[in-house]
């Protein structure tokens, strides 16, 4: 099974110039790939900034060269990282589960068994974007509008769709990257744009710097009701000043990332990156704020996918014990 691929440039190296641990010993590297892919989501969103700083940690710390690709997003990136066509990328929880199952919409009855899971990275809420002309104040108003969701195969136009159905909410879905969908808002091409990605999102500070915009997310009553029907889903609230326009809490729900490695992948490799990431949270958060979670103890977010071999001597060095559900086969 093949998927539309774009590639971007490696970049960020030059973001996240620092000094970090000492690299693995040179026979420990015997079986590193020369070069190594991260999957991350469309321009505009927080998997693009977020994956291709981590790239630059990556090829920054290992030598390896590390480059981020331009993907669907998370549903996409486990059936890449499961064929191995990528070495790492990033997902949410609710994907990531669909495709352990084999429920993912982009390959069926496939179990994507080939990913492990490696570092938390942080949660990703969902929120609406539109402009103050557009006399869009809540998710009842978007009834029969023209609502932008962001990329097939990402979250937000996996789960917006399941959301607005279960709230009773009828909608034109429009799908594609958060930037070219920010544009189409203040195009008028489109009436309101909803996303999920780490706060700030990228594409609505974007809209906000250049347009009159009014951000909204869901009422209490409708946070609940998803919360209750959607068990990936928890409750969560936007701060508010988290965008210049934005000046009260918001109530909405969000999903945890993580970040995911092929289980080929060497485990040495992959404990360096675990250090890399997660004993250096400064470096990350200067790449993005929403790696101020990106922290060992969030480990507990995954409940289901494997963790690498790598992954899991990392937590076991810092006295972690993780459940023999998350343990990988390969793990003796």
């Amino acid at each position: 099974m093949s998927f539309l691929r774009n590639t971007c440039a490696s970049i960020a190296a030059a973001a996240v110039a620092a000094s970090f641990s000492l690299p693995a010993a040179a026979d420990e590297r015997d079986d590193w790939p020369d070069s190594a892919t991260v999957g991350t989501a469309s321009q505009g969103g927080t998997y693009f900034v977020y994956g291709a700083g981590w790239a630059g940690l990556v090829q920054e710390m290992t030598g390896v060269n590390a480059s981020s690709e331009v993907t669907g997003g998370p549903v996409q990136n486990m059936a890449l990282v499961h064929q191995g066509d990528l070495d790492f990328g990033m997902t949410t929880m609710g994907p990531a589960f669909d495709g352990w199952t084999g429920e993912s919409e982009l390959a069926p009855g496939v179990e994507m068994t080939n990913v492990r899971a490696m570092f938390p990275m942080y949660m990703t809420p969902f929120q609406v974007v539109t402009l103050e002309g557009n006399d869009i104040e809540t998710i009842e108003d978007l009834e029969g509008k023209r609502l932008g969701v962001g990329p097939r195969g990402g979250t937000p136009g996996t789960y917006w769709p399941r959301f607005l159905e279960e709230l009773g909410v009828d909608v034109d879905v429009r799908y594609g990257g958060a930037a070219d969908l920010a544009g189409q808002l203040q195009d008028g091409l489109i009436d309101a744009f909803a996303f999920a990605a780490g706060l700030p999102i990228s594409a609505f500070s974007q809209v906000e710097a250049q347009a009159s915009a009014h951000m909204f997310a869901f009422s209490e009553d409708e946070q609940q009701h998803l919360v209750d029907a959607f068990p990936s889903v928890s409750a969560f609230t936007i701060p508010a000043d988290t965008y210049r326009t934005q000046d009260e809490d918001q109530h909405t729900v969000a999903m945890w990332n993580f970040a995911i490695a092929n289980k080929d992948m060497p485990a040495s490799l992959v404990k360096e990156i675990m250090e890399t990431v997660l004993d250096n949270n400064e470096r990350m958060v200067s790449i993005h704020s929403a790696a101020e979670e990106t922290l060992p103890e969030h480990w507990d977010k995954n409940t289901f996918l494997w963790f690498h071999p790598g992954a899991v001597e990392y937590f076991q060095e810092r006295g972690i014990e993780l459940p023999e559900d998350v343990i990988p086969p390969e793990v003796e």
